[in-house]
């Protein structure tokens, strides 16, 4: 406890002094403040991931957003104070979690705690180097990364910029009938939701599921077409060989998603060599084929 509580103290004092040098607008104060709330909202997400298997850490970053925003004012710079707590107190109350999952696992397969904590001291170090430098590799290897229309979009950053601002200004900083629009929503996904669970089965197995409709509309349709192809391989594979499927598909899933993942590391690398990929595929709309298609043909005309 000694050695937890002191190496604690160390880290609040460290981003006390570092992170108000990298955003101005978090004064040292609004640290201070995070590091004294964090403890008490780390061991309630830690419960109750360790309950559900789910952690609430975006939960609690978005009431930093809120409460450090509001209080810094849009006039000395909130937006970013309050984006910059949230991260601050999305990492302390994340780590927790994850901390307390690791150390769950180990104690299930009858793991050494020792052995674990110093495996996190080296992994947390080599992460403090890694990490950076991935990120620095994806920033030169692609254009505009984290903007609207580039390979990394970044959605996530919109939504939460978007918080940012509401937590400064308040309702006036949404659009017209938005507030409305979102309270029909919120209803609509209430009402779906007891249509599912209220229905019996023959019926609720085509009712669509809110949560999963929701989520391309944060991360975009590449990831909606990603899950709806993989959707029709695991139904095929459940017509042809379900106890196969039910056995093998969390795991033939998790391999395809970090597959796709680990792609990224090598397309950066062939993107800083200027490496152009030989055939290219875009999907455009009808009107929009149109004009190519008449642009193409001006040209060989001209040609």
């Amino acid at each position: 406890m000694g050695v937890a509580l002191a190496g604690y103290v160390a880290v609040a004092a460290v981003s006390v002094g570092v992170v108000p040098k990298i955003f101005p607008q978090l004064k040292w104060y609004y640290i201070l403040a995070v590091y004294g709330m964090a403890p008490v909202l780390a061991f309630c997400n830690a419960y109750g991931m360790g309950l559900t298997d789910w952690s609430l850490a975006t939960t609690y970053g978005k009431l930093g957003i809120f409460v450090f925003g509001a209080w810094a004012g849009a006039s000395h710079g909130g937006v970013i104070a309050g984006l910059a707590a949230c991260g601050v107190m999305m990492t302390i109350v994340a780590t927790a979690a994850d901390l307390m999952q690791d150390f769950k696992t180990g104690y299930l397969t009858l793991a050494s705690p020792r052995s674990m904590f110093i495996s996190q001291v080296i992994g947390t170090a080599m992460g403090c180097v890694i990490g950076p430098c991935v990120f620095w590799l994806f920033y030169r290897a692609f254009d505009n990364v984290g903007l609207s229309g580039s390979d990394y979009p970044a959605p996530y950053a919109v939504v939460y910029r978007n918080m940012a601002i509401f937590g400064v200004q308040g309702f006036s900083s949404l659009p017209k009938h938005c507030l409305t629009l979102c309270c029909v929503v919120f209803a609509a996904a209430v009402v779906i939701n007891l249509a599912r669970d209220l229905a019996p089965e023959k019926v609720s197995r085509f009712i669509p599921v809110p949560m999963a409709m929701a989520i391309p509309f944060y991360l975009g349709s590449y990831f909606a077409i990603d899950m709806c192809v993989g959707s029709a391989i695991l139904f095929v594979w459940e017509k042809v060989d379900k106890a196969g499927a039910d056995m093998f598909a969390r795991s033939v899933a998790s391999g395809l998603i970090c597959g796709e993942g680990i792609w990224s590391m090598p397309q950066s690398v062939l993107a800083l060599a200027k490496v152009q990929p030989p055939i290219c595929m875009k999907f455009l709309s009808r009107s929009t084929n149109a004009r190519v298609d008449a642009f193409i043909q001006t040209l060989s005309s001209k040609t």
